[in-house]
This record gives C-alpha cells, structure tokens and sequence, in this order.
C-alpha cells in the first residue's frame, strides 16, 4: 500500500516498475464514495467515467462493500472443479432476466469475447463443416486486447505490431446493410456486434442495421453475438441494450458493470448454441469464483428492484438534455449519441483540451478517437450532481471553443 504519499511520488516509483502500456493522467486516485473520488493529495472529482463503464453503481455502494466483506469471510476461491452456488444464483439471475439459457463466467470483457468467438466456430464445425469459420465485425468496433478479440477489433492503430494475425475476420461499416448483405456467406460462422459502439465513438448500431444482421444469421446458420461489455447491466437505460431493439442475439458478452468493480465476465448463450460446449472445450481458473459472482449478485439485485430502471432512464434523459442545450449553445459539430448512460458529444476539435480542462476542474471524463467526448456516469447520479457537470462543461466550452 501506498498511503500518504503524493501523487509525484507514486507516479515515479510506478514508472520504475510497471510496464509503459497506459498513457496515465497525472493524478493517482486513492478514494471514492456514490459518483466522487479523491486523489492522493484528496482534491475532489466528479466521475462520470466510472472505471470505464465499471462503476456503474457508483463508488463503494453499500450492498456491493457488503457483498465481499461477507463472502471474504466464507470463501474466495475454489476453482470450478467443484460447483460455485454463487455462480449458480448469478446464471440464474442472467438467465431469468435476458434471451439467454446458459451462462459461462470468466474475467473480463476480452475474454468473454474470445470465449463467445470459440463457441461459435465450435458450433459452426460440429453443425456444419471445416470452412465454415469466419467472423465478421465492424469498422471502429472495439472486442478486447487478446489476440482474436484485437483481430476482431475494426480499428488498424490495436493491431499493429502483432502480425500475423487469427485468420477468418472481416469488417463492415456499422449500420451499412447492403455492405453486410454482400459479406455474410455460408462460411460465416458469427456476425458480432456492439449494439452501441463505445470506444469507436459511441454509436448505435440501428434497427434496419441489426434487423438485417439477424436474418442473414438465420438464412446462413451463422450466430448473431452481441458485444455488451459496455453497453449491457444498466448502461442503456435498460437491464441489456438489444432490448430497446426487436432483435435477439443467439450470444451474448458482458463484463465490467457485472462485478461492480470486481473482475468478471460472462458468455449467455441459448441452449442450442451453448450445447457445442462440453467438458475440456472451454474453462476458467478465476471465472465465476465464490467473491466475484457473490458481488454479480448483489449488483443485480440493485438494478432489478422495481423503478431502477425507469430512475435511470429519467437521470439519462435529463443529462442527454443538458448536453443537447450546451451543443447548441457553442455550435458544435454534430448531434449528442448514444443510449441512456452512454453518451458521446462530437466537437470534431479539442477534445483532448476539453478532458484535461474538465480534469483540473474537476470532472472526470475521456475523449474517444480525439473527436468525441464520451461520459459514462453512474447510474445513480443525481441530478445535482448532473448539473454540476453541465456547469463545468459550460465553463470550460465558453473559455475552449471560442479561444
């Protein structure tokens, strides 16, 4: 532990042993509570970025503080050569409450996605033949860091240096359906898809868009797997994002809101696709161990208790106004996008100014692709604390933009 020292401190002797693969902020965050955190020096900070969508109930939420002290009193860890009843309890809480039959738990995002990425090729080799293994995603998509999940990633900057890469992915355009029409085939094994692109500038994939997707799925015997590690638990003002959609995916990935702050992942599937899965196929030494799935609980307890929803739909639609308000004011460059809590404001300049502006002002948020500002608030922001944001964004838009 490091306490007390200052951030300079904390910052070189980091630099000394950790490998350089972040571009940090100069700052080194030591304390949180509901929407705020604390530096080492202990200024304060709204967060409405939230872990990068982790944080989804805020810092230190009471049920999730109790869910590990207890479980960490029990049991942490046993590996799943045994059966895990919190791991029970959680698939069973996923399962009742989505499209899916059964579930599979690893650690993250990357390796939900990997995962859901094997379970489709296994599927499609078992049901079908040899050939039919290709994947194919979208342009600025993000899926993970692992090497089929970068590959599966439609940005070039996350593959570079990592040749030769998985063969069998492809990439279209997010909502082109006359480009996704001319590439699904009958060696296509899946189409993945993030409902609402977060990293690549936070778009919605539309209904004609994924309308088309789910029937060149069916008419090839291809999967449709949705990425919601972002999106998904709450982020778009709904429990999952394709639920504002008609469409069902046969698989889909979450992580990062799931564990409330504690590391999890998981691959829902139907029965049909999840039956190509047998013992030795797939598995996790960490994936839905005793504390992690004891804090998946608890996290959705939280969002399925009644009206949680529709208070974040309202919150959401309060901030969306806000933002809308201040894009007009200062003329940026285009509409504010996304879904409930998962917000993107073009500026088409300065962003990277804007983030470090907000920062000393204390709000916390991040600039995707160095055009757009992207806020991940807690669900649980109030709307005071809503207008605190909009208030710093306003002053810092008034000094930014025009200068």
């Amino acid at each position: 532990m490091l306490e007390g020292i200052h951030t300079e401190e904390i910052i070189a002797r980091g630099q000394a042993v950790i490998m350089n693969t972040y571009g940090r902020l100069p700052m080194a965050l030591t304390r949180g509570e509901g929407s705020w955190v604390w530096d080492a020096e202990g200024k304060k900070y709204l967060d409405f970025l939230t872990g990068l969508a982790v944080n989804s109930l805020g810092h230190s939420h009471p049920a999730i503080v109790s869910a590990i002290q207890e479980q960490a009193k029990l049991l942490l860890h046993t590996s799943n050569l045994y059966w895990i009843p919190n791991q029970v309890a959680l698939a069973e809480r996923l399962v009742a409450n989505s499209f899916a039959d059964k579930a599979f738990f690893c650690n993250s995002g990357a390796e939900a996605n990997e995962g859901a990425i094997k379970l489709a090729r296994k599927y499609a080799k078992k049901r079908y033949d040899e050939q039919k293994f290709e994947v194919i995603s979208l342009e600025s998509s993000f899926h993970g860091r692992t090497l089929a999940t970068l590959t599966a990633t439609g940005q070039k900057k996350y593959q570079e240096g990592y040749e030769p890469l998985p063969a069998g992915f492809s990439y279209v355009k997010l909502n082109d359906s006359t480009e996704l029409e001319a590439r699904v085939n009958d060696r296509t094994a899946a189409v993945l898809i993030e409902p609402i692109q977060g990293e690549g500038g936070v778009y919605p994939a539309d209904e004609e868009f994924l309308q088309t997707a789910r029937r060149l799925c069916d008419k090839y015997g291809a999967l449709l797997i949705y990425d919601e590690v972002q999106c998904g638990l709450g982020r778009s003002g709904k429990l999952f994002a394709y639920e504002w959609s008609s469409v069902t995916p046969d698989i889909m990935t979450l992580a990062k809101a799931l564990g409330g702050g504690i590391p999890i992942g998981a691959i829902l599937a139907t029965d049909k696709v999840a039956a190509a899965f047998q013992p030795g196929d797939h598995a996790s030494t960490f994936g839905g161990n005793p504390l992690a799935t004891a804090v998946g609980c608890a996290v959705l307890d939280i969002m399925l208790a009644e009206g949680f929803f529709q208070d974040v739909q309202k919150r959401a639609a309060y901030f969306r106004s806000g933002l809308e308000k201040l894009a007009a004011k200062y003329q940026t460059a285009g509409a504010i996008r996304g879904q409930g809590m998962i917000l993107g404001w073009p500026v088409a300049k300065s962003g990277p100014e804007i983030v470090e502006a907000c920062r000393k002002q204390g709000l916390l948020i991040n600039c995707v692709g160095g055009l757009t500002l992207r806020f991940l608030p807690p669900l649980i922001a109030r709307e005071t604390e809503i207008d605190q944001a909009l208030a710093i964004l306003d002053s810092i838009f008034s000094q930014v933009w025009n200068g």
